[in-house]
């Protein structure tokens, strides 16, 4: 047993903000300065508290999210949305196309030279046998 049975085993300095101050003040004016200041003390801890279990949360939703987000982007990596085959697949087809349409568009041009070169010999024997040539 203690020899000071009224001694407080510990004693904290403990920092109250004037919102603690304020209330306790009005609240308890009555009571001693001893039951107010370890009132103050005592919200003092509850908000501290509070704010570490508000930032541990927020650290905990933060963590959780990105956790998400990490996961998300390992399973796209993992995941083939293409298949290679298919890609390459696709690239065949459409240099087939492609050099059937260039086919397709040389015959034209192949007509239209052959059309032209014709135009051009039924112009000049035209203009060759006219009446007016003579």
């Amino acid at each position: 047993m203690s020899s000071e049975p009224n001694t407080p085993e510990t004693t904290a300095i403990v920092e109250v903000s004037s919102q603690t101050d304020a209330l306790v003040e009005t609240e308890m004016a009555n009571e001693s300065d001893e039951v107010r200041r370890e009132t103050k003390a005592l919200i003092e801890a509850i908000r501290k508290r509070a704010q570490v279990e508000v930032q541990t949360a927020g650290d905990y939703t933060r963590d959780a999210y990105l956790n998400a987000v990490r996961h998300a982007r390992e399973s796209i990596e993992h995941n083939q949305l293409f298949e290679p085959e298919r890609i390459d697949r696709s690239v065949q087809l459409l240099q087939q196309e492609a050099e059937k349409n260039w086919h397709y568009v040389l015959s034209e041009i192949e007509s239209l030279g052959t059309r032209l070169a014709e135009a051009a010999k039924a112009a000049w024997d035209t203009l060759m046998n006219s009446p007016n040539s003579k």
